[in-house]
């Protein structure tokens, strides 16, 4: 006789729970997030004129008096369905910001508007896949001080290992990568500043007024390269000195935030303590730049808004173990560097930040502590406060979405009351089981029905 495994008698459980059915409606409205949290509580919603319950929720009649709900993870590699939701916001917080919408006025469209791409500097030569050419290709045959070729012949695909990979990784600056990464927010910072000082530079303005007429609004994104090294792409746009509503001055043109975007990139530099122990001092953006301006609906000379808001949104929900450049969990000693599955260049990077991160002169860096992300501790995505709505706001939205439109919070003659505790997250052997069907079958559902509208057979 076979026996029942600890998934079945888990599944038999669930099933025969007088409340299965309830409980498959919350995982179902969760997307069957993979690492959903429990809460455990109550809302009461009183007319103050009153005294009356207008509306009243408490989790006593749920399975196991508990309530699921997203566990909101951006990472794609950890949550799926949660991953998938970040994204779409992340499109509509960008969309919002070019085309207006979600509390943004539409006349932002006409402002001027660019996407940038900053990058890292070379630490080293790096295979490359580049279509239809070969990798390095030498007529000599160079070597380098370790007795390693500095070309290669290959034709590289974008799924080749190599690819990313140093050429001699003797010579490759793995301190001054880690280094970079580790202040690579304040090299941001340096690019931003460096842009509203040459915007006021040009318009005759101080710098400390300069928001007396316009304002800079940025909206960026950090992705990892194949060769594990984080570089940004942003949307910046100029508005007046009220913001999105009003427009900037004549002066302030599509092509002067162009000169200023490139200036600012050019001159951007950290300085990091000096150490005997490294030689890397003064740190730099990239030489490698990519200004393009935004069109309303494309043209040969620039993208479009969806286009750009779409290309941010997919590089959101993406970490560095997504792209094979680090891990989605901290490490705690040298052993588990070594014993990380990665590609030799990761761990080079991981252990390089092990390494340094002890170190009094680098002790604010942290570098232990972020060495899964191989020393990059910035957001993923970040704007400024005037660039579009919140994340915060499109989740609300979604709510009152969900409540049938219904907002009773505007009312002022209404008082709710709220009690909730955290109760556990995760499922146990079955419920994971039911949860993972319930999202691929909303994956496969979702993916059917862009194949229809695709295709035509759907309109709306």
């Amino acid at each position: 006789m076979q026996a029942v495994s600890e998934v079945d008698r888990d599944v038999i459980r669930l099933v025969s729970d007088p409340l299965f059915s309830r409980w498959l409606e919350q995982i179902t409205a969760i997307g069957g997030c993979a690492h959903p949290v429990h809460l455990s509580g109550s809302t009461t919603t009183w007319d103050a004129t009153t005294g009356e319950a207008v509306s009243a929720y408490s989790t006593a009649d749920e399975p196991g008096e508990r309530l699921a709900v997203w566990c909101r993870n951006r990472r794609s590699s950890v949550c799926e369905p949660c991953s998938y939701q970040h994204s779409g916001d992340t499109f509509q917080l960008v969309r919002s910001g070019l085309l207006g919408g979600k509390s943004v006025p539409e006349q932002v469209r006409e402002r001027p508007r660019l996407f940038v791409t900053l990058t890292a500097p070379s630490f080293g030569l790096v295979h490359r896949a580049v279509e239809g050419e070969r990798c390095r290709p030498r007529r000599d045959d160079p070597r380098c001080e370790h007795g390693r070729r500095l070309g290669c012949a290959r034709l590289h695909g974008e799924d080749d290992p190599l690819v990313g990979r140093p050429l001699c990784a003797d010579c490759y600056d793995y301190v001054g990568h880690v280094l970079w990464h580790a202040h690579a927010g304040r090299l941001w910072d340096r690019f931003t500043t460096g842009v509203r000082r040459y915007l006021a530079t040009a318009g005759g303005v101080p710098r400390s007024r300069l928001g007396e007429h316009l304002v800079v609004s940025f909206a960026k994104v950090a992705e990892y390269q194949k060769r594990a090294a984080v570089h940004f792409h942003a949307v910046v746009r100029l508005d007046g000195p009220s913001g999105p509503s009003g427009p900037p001055p004549d002066w302030a043109t599509g092509e002067l935030l162009t000169d200023a975007v490139r200036a600012a990139a050019a001159s951007a530099s950290v300085r990091v303590p000096e150490s005997g122990a490294y030689g890397t001092e003064l740190l730099l953006l990239g030489v490698q730049l990519d200004v393009r301006p935004i069109q309303a609906f494309g043209d040969d000379g620039g993208l479009s808004d969806d286009a750009v808001a779409a290309y941010v949104a997919k590089y959101v929900s993406k970490g560095a173990a997504d792209t094979g450049a680090g891990l989605d969990h901290a490490v705690r000693s040298l052993t588990d560097i070594r014993a990380a599955v990665v590609a030799p260049h990761i761990r080079a990077l991981m252990g390089t930040c092990w390494r340094l991160g002890g170190l009094v002169e680098l002790a604010p860096l942290r570098l232990r502590a972020w060495a899964h992300t191989l020393g990059y501790r910035g957001h993923i995505l970040t704007k400024s406060r005037r660039y579009s709505t919140t994340y915060g706001a499109l989740r609300e939205e979604r709510a009152d979405f969900a409540r049938g439109g219904t907002v009773l919070d505007d009312d002022p003659n209404l008082i709710k009351e709220s009690a909730w505790r955290y109760f556990g997250s995760g499922y146990t052997p079955g419920a994971a089981l039911f949860a993972a069907g319930i999202a691929e079958d909303i994956a496969l559902n979702r993916e059917l029905a862009r194949d229809a509208l695709a295709c035509g057979e759907v309109s709306y």
